[in-house]
């Protein structure tokens, strides 16, 4: 086999999380993978590297500001208070608010995003991020195991270079989360294998195929208990080559979710180490940049042997390793065969026995022909640094504090940057509530949006009702919402505003708001709800038209608390990370 310049991305850090004694997921697994790497003595035949992590402000490319803030707060200890008794952000059991949870989040995103610059720059073949493939993450909460997307963080980091990537994805749960950030765009085309039924996330059908200019580039290829390697592959193939030959992708990301593999604790498959490696190899062949990440996988050591052997894949060495386990410090945990092999197992194979496998072929590959050829889009040229860089400039938060009449000015802009977004496109929400009313019911569909009161949990594959806030709740009674308080009547308005400091005892309201779109009615709004008297702000929203009158400057608090609700409160340029 051809060899293949790889890049593995590894931070010793990952595997010091987490989630709980009892929790299913256990970041431990990377540490294991790593450890037998090491031990196979792959690690001189790659450049092995450890990626800057991800700051809260590369987050923020994908997901809310609210939630990111949210993330980089959250501890055990407040967690109730912070996620309104448990009715925003970590909604049901799933995802613990445990230690360090946006550094453990920031080290996987921060790989991905990495290995896809390193992977896009031409400097590698393929790039490895065993701590990525978080799929179930969603914009503006966490789900399934997952916090942060970093496969998304990964994705729009290729489309700055390149038109089209595919994911494809093998996990054993539907990958909702990335489906769901690309389901309207056609420069990146989704495919996933999954387990569909009465099985967490309960999407994923093989009816979702996109909307918009999405239409078609998302596959869903749902299947049964008990797949083995021949089932597998017999779909697997034929649909991937089909994909390559009418979306000819630039680069793909391959998800390794692991609990697709047999004996796993949450899946219900029954692929061997080598059946699941064999889309590994597949897809190498194909000589595309590849990005390889983890994923799912809860019986840990099968997670470590089947990760390490997809290693091997990668280098192009997985025939001159020894199936017999070398020496390392996990050893004891593979007894008692100590072997680097996951046997299946006896369960039936669903998937043949009813002639499923067979339909959903002929159904997808339908779906593929009918789609138009690869589409194109116009590419320009992104600086990597900005020009204050090199001309040894300060950056934005080393400028003295913008005054009065600036501060109006850049909200009153953001304001019409809304008003015109809105009238040329349905907002996000618009998109949300008609995709959910055009189908069906939880029981007969797969597609749940956010708004949904339902939620299922990845450990029993049950719904269960998100909590409401009962109508007395006040956040106060709870020591506030979790933001710092000493700055409350800080003098410097703008960069009180920046750092999402509260003003007043007003409750905070995440993703609530009565103001129009109408830019003029929308301010005056805004205004009055803060106690703002109207006159001269009315009438630079309306351009200038009408004369200005005098007045006086409002106190910094009256001022913070006017902006706090509207103003993207991340005022600075958004920095490229190396």
């Amino acid at each position: 086999m051809s060899k293949r310049r790889v890049a593995y991305y590894y931070d010793p850090d990952v595997g010091s999380y987490t989630y709980g004694v009892t929790h299913a997921m256990k970041p431990q697994r990377m540490r294991i993978t790593h450890e037998l790497v090491s031990a196979y003595d792959m690690l001189p035949k790659m450049h092995v590297l450890r990626a800057k992590r991800a700051t809260a402000e590369t987050l923020t490319r994908f997901h809310t500001d609210e939630y990111i803030d949210f993330l980089s707060k959250v501890t055990p200890e407040n967690a109730r208070r912070l996620t309104y008794q448990g009715t925003r952000f970590l909604v049901g059991d799933d995802n613990p608010p445990f230690e360090g949870v946006f550094e453990f989040s920031s080290i996987s995103a921060g790989g991905s995003i990495a290995a896809a610059k390193r992977l896009m720059e031409g400097q590698t073949d393929i790039a490895i991020n065993w701590a990525g493939g978080l799929h179930h993450a969603k914009k503006r909460e966490a789900s399934g195991f997952c916090y942060i997307n970093d496969i998304v963080l990964g994705i729009l980091e290729m489309l700055r270079y390149v038109p089209r990537v595919l994911y494809i994805d093998i996990d054993c749960h539907h990958g909702d989360g990335v489906e769901e950030a690309f389901y309207t765009t056609d420069r990146v085309m989704t495919c996933s294998f999954h387990k569909f039924g009465e099985f967490f996330p309960g999407t994923g059908q093989i009816e979702d195929r996109g909307r918009g200019p999405g239409r078609g580039y998302a596959l869903n290829i749902p299947l049964k208990d008990g797949i083995t390697d021949e089932s597998y592959k017999s779909i697997f193939e034929p649909v991937i080559d089909k994909i390559l030959d009418v979306y000819r992708p630039n680069a793909i990301v391959l998800q390794c979710g692991a609990d697709s593999l047999s004996g796993d604790k949450l899946g219900g498959l029954n692929l061997t180490m080598h059946g699941h490696a064999h889309c590994v190899q597949y897809v190498r062949s194909k000589n595309i940049p590849l990005m390889l990440l983890g994923g799912g996988g809860y019986t840990v050591k099968n997670v470590a042997r089947a990760w390490t052997y997809e290693t091997a894949c990668a280098l192009g060495i997985e025939k001159d390793i020894d199936p017999n386990l070398p020496w390392n410090e996990y050893f004891e945990w593979f007894g008692p065969r100590y072997r680097l092999e996951v046997l299946e197992s006896n369960l039936e194979d669903l998937n043949v026995k009813d002639g499923s496998l067979d339909r959903n072929r002929t159904t997808i590959l339908q779906f593929l022909s009918e789609l138009r050829p690869a589409p194109s889009v116009e590419l320009q040229d992104v600086p990597r640094e900005g020009l204050g860089e090199h001309l040894g400039l300060p950056g934005v938060r080393a400028h003295a504090p913008l005054d009065d009449m600036d501060e109006r000015l850049a909200q009153h802009a953001r304001f019409v940057y809304d008003a015109q977004n809105s009238d040329e496109s349905p907002s996000e929400e618009d998109e949300e509530e008609s995709d959910s009313s055009a189908r069906r019911t939880r029981g007969r569909s797969g597609r749940q949006t956010r708004a949904s009161k339902k939620r299922m949990s990845i450990m029993t594959s049950q719904y269960f009702d998100v909590p409401r806030l009962p109508p007395d709740y006040d956040e106060e009674d709870e020591g506030g919402c979790g933001h710092e308080h000493e700055h409350e009547y800080a003098g410097d308005a703008w960069a009180s505003a920046r750092e999402g400091l509260p003003t007043g005892k007003r409750k905070r309201r995440f993703f609530q708001s009565i103001a129009e779109w109408d830019p003029v009615k929308r301010v005056v709004t805004e205004r009055e709800r803060a106690g703002v008297r109207q006159g001269a702000e009315a009438s630079m929203v309306n351009g200038g038209a009408e004369k200005r009158k005098p007045r006086t400057r409002r106190p910094a608090r009256v001022k913070v608390s006017e902006e706090r609700e509207e103003m993207d409160v991340d005022g600075d340029v958004e920095e490229d990370e190396e």
